[in-house]
C-alpha cells in the first residue's frame, strides 16, 4: 500500500498505509468491508469463486475479504492475503487462528514485488482480487504484472475502485465540502496514487495480456443523512482529516469549516450526497 502523504518532496516515514493503521481506521475497515459487502460478493460470483480454488488477496489489510474467501473456497482451497502493514497482518492471521481457518494465510509484502514471496508462484492461483488498493500504489502497472504471473491460465483479476474520486459532492452544494474533497484527491495523487485508477487500470491490464471480461459501475444510489451510507465518509473523516490537515492540505480554518458544514448538511433532511465513484473489472489470463 501507499505511504504517508506529504507536501513537497520531503518523503514520510516510516513507511505507513495512507489512511494509517490505527485502531480506528481497523475499525473504519470492518465496517466499510461490511457496508460494501454485497457488491463485493456479487462481483466474487460473477467470477465463479467455488470451493477448491486458490485465491490471492492483494491489499488485504486487516483480511476481512480474505476471510470471506476462505469459507468460500473450504478447506480445500487456499486463500493468501498480502499487505505492507505488519499491524494488519498480525491481525489478520491472529483471526484465521480463532476461526479455524487453517487455509488462510497472510504476509508482509509489498504488492509490486510478490514473485518475491516463496507462496507466490507463478501460475497456481485461479483468483486475485484487489479492493482500494490500486488507487494508492505509486507504480499500479507492476502489480497488475506480478498479479498476472501469479495467475493460472483462466485466472481471473478482480478489482474494485474509485473512478473520478473528487466528482464526490452534497446537495446543497458547499464550497467548504468541496474544498475538501479536492485537497484529498490531490494528497493522494501527490503521494503517487491515482483517484481515478479505474480509467487506465482496463488498459493496463490488457497490456500485461489480460482479457477484460466484465465493467461495470458500483452504485448504491445517492446518501442520504441517517442512513449507513452517509455513515461511510463520516468515519473516513474522523481518521483522516487530522491527517490531512497535519500536511498540510487544508488549513485549520478549512478543517473546521469543513466539520460544521457536515454537522449541518447531516441534520439536513433534504439533504443528500454523491459518492465517490465505484468500478468493478474482472480481466481473465
Amino acid at each position: 500500500m501507499a505511504t504517508t502523504p506529504t507536501q513537497g518532496d520531503t518523503p514520510a516515514a516510516p513507511r505507513e498505509y495512507v489512511l494509517g493503521t490505527n485502531p480506528a481506521e481497523l475499525q473504519r475497515l470492518g465496517f466499510q468491508h461490511r457496508l460494501w459487502s454485497r457488491a463485493a460478493h456479487r462481483l466474487w460470483t460473477r467470477a465463479g469463486i467455488r470451493p477448491g480454488h486458490r485465491v490471492l488477496d492483494v491489499g488485504a489489510g486487516p483480511g476481512f475479504a480474505s476471510l470471506d474467501f476462505a469459507q468460500i473456497v473450504g478447506p480445500a482451497g487456499q486463500v493468501l492475503g498480502i499487505d505492507e502493514s505488519e499491524p494488519y497482518i498480525t491481525f489478520a492471521n491472529d483471526q484465521a487462528r480463532a476461526r479455524h481457518l487453517t487455509h488462510a494465510t497472510f504476509a508482509v509484502a509489498d504488492a509490486a514485488q510478490l514473485d518475491a514471496l516463496e507462496q507466490v508462484e507463478p501460475g497456481t492461483f485461479d483468483i486475485a482480487y484487489c479492493r482500494w488498493l490500486l488507487c494508492f500504489v505509486p507504480d499500479p502497472e507492476a502489480v497488475v504484472a506480478a498479479i498476472a504471473r501469479a495467475l493460472k491460465p483462466g485466472g481471473k483479476l478482480l478489482v474494485q475502485d474509485y473512478f473520478r474520486y473528487d466528482t464526490m459532492c452534497v446537495a446543497p452544494r458547499s464550497d467548504a465540502f468541496e474544498t475538501v474533497i479536492a485537497a484529498i484527491a490531490k494528497s493522494w495523487r501527490d503521494h503517487g496514487g491515482n483517484p481515478d485508477i479505474m480509467g487506465t487500470l482496463p488498459t493496463i491490464a490488457v497490456n500485461r495480456g489480460l482479457h477484460i471480461e466484465h465493467i461495470d459501475r458500483i452504485d448504491p444510489g445517492p446518501a442520504r443523512p441517517g442512513t449507513t451510507m452517509w455513515h461511510w465518509p463520516d468515519t473516513f473523516w474522523g481518521v483522516f482529516l487530522p491527517r490531512l490537515a497535519e500536511f498540510g492540505y487544508i488549513t485549520p480554518e478549512q478543517h473546521a469549516a469543513f466539520l460544521a458544514e457536515w454537522e449541518t448538511l447531516s441534520a439536513n433532511p433534504a439533504a443528500y450526497m454523491h459518492l465517490p465513484p465505484m468500478y468493478e473489472l474482472i480481466a481473465t489470463r
